[in-house]
């Protein structure tokens, strides 16, 4: 999609150390007897064929067989219904599983062995898949892009569950809004693994598998315009938002929000200083911006200054030949309201109040330039900070740091379950038939 697209605000980032950490791998138990030799014709298939082998050579890996075949039923049931993971050669590996344990009980033990070796592999191949991070979602940080794990990791953890066909069940629920949506997808197929998939479940599905892996978070689903806080997996408030227009909209983002900005300036989006600011001035003077609060400045830095108006050529910015910062100082007229929350993001989205509460009315709230505006911003920043929301002071911009960072999520969520069905709402922005948003980075968004 074709888009012109500056931000309000000048970005400001956060100086705190990440809270979300992946845990470390659980170490493997020593094999008592030597690992069966490479069996290249039945591993060939598995793009971590090698890594499994080596590690049943050194590790005594999951027993697939010790629990009267429950494990094995289990990971076939996951493999059938894995297409809706987006791992389209589950159902033959479901196969190749539901083989492997038939001929297992009348073989040799060297050969039950290798057998072993082909279920572990076809489970690293899950969940590596489940594990894979959306192409379609900025992470803030680098260590918020999950990380698949090795398979050494993959089949120790399993090796060491206490029970192996309820860890299957576990890894593979990722998360409940996860399992849900793709349990009634499953019904919804009639349990068929050869069924193909609805591509917008599947794309729905890999946005919820990048949803923060922590007990309190934001999300903020651009699809229905609304905030959701979450405690422990259950949401306990919520409120309505306005995302951005079509021709501006609010990226999938995940990031952590780790203070709230009292009493915030609003940077003018060039795109309105052109249209709106420059051929105001031009025709009412210097008292327009005096009237709304608008001062001109020097840059973007943050050590910019004030600057005359009368030495900006206004003809020339508003016919798009340069541009230049207007910013509105806090008032009950500014456009940020009284509270804005930044996070990290590399586009200039951020979250924060609006004086124009008459639009969180309207049935379809995609009118922003961008930036994610709050129905009750007081009530979400109680929310983060734990405490009542008070400024510190009158004096603009006053960053006030959370008791502890709060993961926000930002995403696109189009199908959802409705009485054991699924439900798709408007697919606003095209993301769902092929469209895809088209990021500028920092450099090329230095306010929203």
């Amino acid at each position: 999609m074709a888009r012109k697209r500056l931000s309000l605000c000048c970005s400001t980032t956060a100086a705190a150390a990440l809270l979300i950490a992946a845990p470390p791998a659980l170490a493997g138990s020593k094999k008592e007897a030597a690992a069966p030799e490479a069996v290249p014709s039945h591993l060939a298939g598995f793009m971590q064929g090698a890594a499994v082998q080596s590690y049943y050579k050194h590790y005594r890996g999951p027993q697939w067989f010790a629990d009267g075949g429950e494990a094995v039923a289990e990971l076939a049931k996951v493999l059938r219904r894995s297409q809706l993971d987006g791992l389209p050669q589950g159902p033959s590996l479901a196969e190749q599983v539901e083989r492997a344990a038939l001929s297992a009980g009348t073989k040799s033990k060297s050969e039950r062995a290798v057998a072993e070796q082909l279920l572990s592999a076809a489970w690293v191949t899950y969940v590596e898949a489940i594990e894979r991070p959306s192409n379609d979602v900025i992470f803030g940080y680098p260590t918020l892009v999950a990380r698949p794990s090795t398979p050494h990791a993959i089949l120790t953890a399993a090796g060491s569950a206490p029970s192996l066909a309820q860890h299957l069940a576990k890894v593979s629920e990722v998360n409940p809004f996860y399992s849900k949506l793709r349990e009634t997808a499953w019904a919804q197929a009639g349990s068929n693994p050869v069924a193909v998939p609805d591509p917008r479940v599947v794309l729905n599905l890999s946005r919820l598998r990048s949803l923060p892996r922590t007990e309190r978070y934001a999300l903020v689903n651009i699809a229905t315009q609304t905030l959701t806080m979450f405690e422990n997996d259950k949401p306990v408030d919520s409120m309505k938002v306005i995302v951005g227009a079509d021709d501006l909209p609010t990226p999938m983002i995940s990031s952590v929000i780790y203070y709230a900005t009292f009493n915030p300036y609003w940077n003018v989006p060039a795109h309105l200083v052109r249209k709106t600011t420059a051929p105001a001035v031009l025709k009412q003077g210097k008292s327009y911006l005096t009237v709304r609060g608008y001062q001109v400045m020097s840059g973007w830095s943050s050590d910019a200054t004030v600057v005359p108006p009368d030495n900006v050529d206004w003809a020339a910015v508003a016919a798009g030949r340069t541009t230049v910062r207007v910013r509105q100082n806090p008032s009950a007229y500014n456009s940020m309201g009284k509270l804005k929350f930044s996070f990290e993001n590399g586009e200039g989205i951020f979250m924060h109040d609006t004086p124009s509460k008459a639009l969180f009315s309207k049935a379809e709230r995609t009118l922003s330039n961008g930036c994610v505006r709050l129905e009750d911003a007081r009530r979400f920043g109680r929310w983060l900070l734990q405490r009542e929301p008070v400024a510190p002071s009158s004096t603009p911009e006053q960053f006030v740091p959370l008791p502890t960072g709060v993961p926000v999520y930002i995403t696109y969520l189009t199908a959802q379950e409705n009485n054991g069905k699924i439900a798709y709402l408007k697919d606003v922005y095209g993301w769902d038939a092929g469209g895809r948003f088209k990021p500028l980075g920092a450099s090329a968004s230095a306010a929203r």
